[in-house]
């Protein structure tokens, strides 16, 4: 493990889902580099697997397209888990520090990006009696990020089992808040903005009248 790269780090924390974080914690490893390029490839995969999926499986698509709902499946939900797991780690006197947090929880994603990509490659050559083969390796990459994840969050925190499930869930609730306050608050700028408009057609033909 000594003479491992970063990348070799990545594979290494992906396969050895019981210590894989553990030994990096501990050689103080992982890359900011490579965390921001696989957040990157969560972005990229979820446009492919709703745009470029097989249309045996995939009836039809929308017309339009908008980059806000991918935006919104990838950057935030993730950058939402990280600053929520953040903020909890400190009442629950986690060691893991922000940096730490966000490389660890992406080295984690790996197995369930690996699945989309792939099934949105087999959906181009297997037939719909074949599905359930798309569905085993579906399951078995959100399955796998999952134990990674919570891996991670054990290891970059050093909890107890117990304490990493507490972790979890309170992060969860954290990420809900957060992101019904973003929503609030778009809301209210909407509002604002509809307001500012609708005075400055007013004030216009006032004028011009």
């Amino acid at each position: 493990m000594n003479n491992l790269n970063q990348l070799g780090w990545l594979k290494y924390a992906v396969t050895h889902i019981s210590d894989g974080f553990e030994d990096m914690r501990y050689r103080k490893s992982g890359s900011l580099k490579i965390a921001w390029t696989i957040i990157f490839l969560l972005f990229f995969s979820r446009i492919v697997q709703e745009r470029l999926y097989g249309f045996q499986f995939r009836s039809s698509y929308d017309k339009t397209f908008s980059i806000i709902p991918y935006i919104a499946s990838s950057f935030v939900i993730f950058f939402a888990w990280v600053i929520g797991n953040n903020a909890v780690s400190t009442f629950l006197d986690g060691e893991g520090s922000f940096k730490n947090i966000f490389i660890y929880s992406s080295y984690a994603l790996v197995p369930y990006i690996a699945q989309s990509l792939i099934n949105t490659l087999l959906s181009h050559f297997l037939i719909k009696d074949e599905l359930v083969f798309m569905q085993a390796l579906r399951i078995t990459g959100i399955i796998w990020s999952a134990v990674l994840l919570f891996s991670a969050i054990k290891a970059v925190h050093r909890y107890t089992f117990m304490r990493t499930v507490a972790s979890i869930l309170l992060t969860i609730m954290a990420m809900f808040i957060m992101l019904f306050l973003l929503i609030l608050f778009m809301a209210l700028i909407q509002q604002m903005y509809l307001f500012i408009s609708s005075l400055y057609t007013e004030i216009s033909y006032r004028v011009r009248s």
